[in-house]
C-alpha cells in the first residue's frame, strides 16, 4: 500500500462560460497536491491510503467522499472542526494555473504525527503546501524522516507555492535537509530553478547541475517535468532519460503534476522498483516506460477541466 500524506483542499476554479459583472463564477473542485495524487493512484488501481487532517465541514465530507469513491483508504485521516483550506485558481490563456490560498486556521494545518503505519505500507509520498504551513509541516516532515529511517520508499514533490513561503532561504535549507530521507524527488523545472535560488528566465540551464547535486544527497532518482515538453529522469548511477510530452488540447493544467506523481509510483511498483535500492538499479528501458506512462497520464488530466486524473482503463 502507498500512503499519500498532505493537504486536501477545495479549488475554486473560474467558469469562463458564466460571468457576472465581468467576474467569472467560481466552481468548487476537490484538490490539493497530495489529495490529487491519492485519487490518481486509486484510479490507476494501486492500493492507496490518504493521511491528513480533514475538516468536518461540508467541504471536508465531500473530500472524503471523493477518496472513497476511487477506492482510497481513509482510516489514517484525522478530523477536526477547523475549516477547509480554499485555493482560488487563476487559469491563463494557455491553460496554466496559478493559485491564491486561504489557509489561516484550517484543518490540514493541525495535522499530528500518526502512530505506526500498517505493515502493508511500502511507500510514503509527501509534498506541496503541507510541508510549508506550520504546525502541520513539522509533523509531515517527521513522518517522512521516520518512514525513510525504517527503509520505506519515499517520494517528495515540493510543488513550490512562493506566496506561501515567508522565508525562501530557510525553506531551501529545509528542502536540502529532507533529501537524505527521499527515494524519489519529482519536481517541475520551475520549482527546481526556484529551489536553486534562480529565476526561470535566466537559470534553466543550471537545473541539471543542481539536480545532480541533490541526487548526491540521497535520492535514487530525480524526475524533472517540462510541461508540454515531457519529462526527464536523472539517476544516482549517472544516467539520464528524457521522453516527450503527449500533445492534447489543453483545458487546464490543474492536477497534471500530481498525476505524474501517482503514475510514477504506480509504474515503479509495476516494475518491482518501489524500494530505494530497486529504484536505483532501473535501466534506461524501464525508465522510458515509466516516464512515457506518466506523460500519457498527465496529458489526459490536462485534456479536461480541473484535477481529473485518468482511470487505468484509459491508459491501456
Amino acid at each position: 500500500m502507498i500512503v499519500v500524506a498532505g493537504e486536501a483542499l477545495i479549488d475554486l476554479v473560474p467558469d469562463r462560460a458564466r460571468t457576472g459583472g465581468g467576474l467569472p463564477a467560481l466552481l468548487p473542485r476537490r484538490g490539493g497536491g497530495p489529495y490529487n495524487t491519492a485519487v490518481a493512484l486509486g484510479r490507476l488501481g494501486s492500493p492507496t491510503a490518504f493521511c491528513s487532517r480533514v475538516s468536518t465541514d461540508a467541504f471536508g465530507e465531500a473530500l472524503l467522499a471523493g477518496l472513497r469513491a476511487d477506492g482510497v483508504d481513509t482510516t489514517l485521516v484525522q478530523r477536526g472542526p477547523e475549516p477547509t483550506t480554499l485555493a482560488v485558481a487563476d487559469i491563463g490563456s494557455d491553460g496554466s494555473a496559478g493559485y491564491g490560498f486561504y489557509a489561516e486556521g484550517t484543518a490540514d494545518r493541525r495535522f499530528a504525527l500518526p502512530g505506526s503505519l500498517p505493515e502493508s505500507v511500502t511507500a510514503v509520498s509527501v509534498g506541496t503546501c503541507s510541508l510549508v504551513l506550520e504546525p502541520g509541516a513539522s509533523a509531515y516532515e517527521a513522518l517522512l524522516r521516520r518512514e525513510a529511517a525504517r527503509g520505506l520508499f519515499t517520494a517528495l514533490d515540493p510543488n513550490i507555492r512562493p506566496g506561501l513561503i515567508a522565508d525562501a532561504d530557510a525553506y531551501r535549507a529545509r528542502f536540502r535537509s529532507w533529501l537524505p530521507s527521499v527515494s524519489l524527488l519529482k519536481l517541475s523545472v520551475e520549482d527546481a530553478v526556484w529551489l536553486a535560488g534562480g529565476t526561470a528566465d535566466r537559470d534553466l540551464d543550471a537545473v541539471p547541475t543542481r539536480a545532480r547535486e541533490w541526487l548526491a544527497e540521497g535520492p535514487a532518482a530525480v524526475v524533472l517535468t517540462h510541461g508540454a515538453d515531457g519529462l526527464t529522469v536523472l539517476t544516482r548511477a549517472g544516467g539520464s532519460v528524457t521522453v516527450p510530452g503527449e500533445r492534447v488540447a489543453v483545458a487546464d493544467t490543474i492536477g497534471a503534476g500530481d498525476t505524474v506523481n501517482a503514475a510514477l509510483l504506480h509504474r515503479l511498483a509495476a516494475h518491482g522498483a518501489l524500494s530505494p535500492t530497486a529504484a536505483a538499479t532501473l535501466d534506461e528501458t524501464a525508465w522510458q516506460d515509466i516516464l512515457r506512462f506518466a506523460a500519457r497520464a498527465a496529458a489526459i488530466t490536462c485534456s479536461r477541466p480541473g484535477a481529473q486524473p485518468p482511470y487505468a482503463s484509459e491508459l491501456t
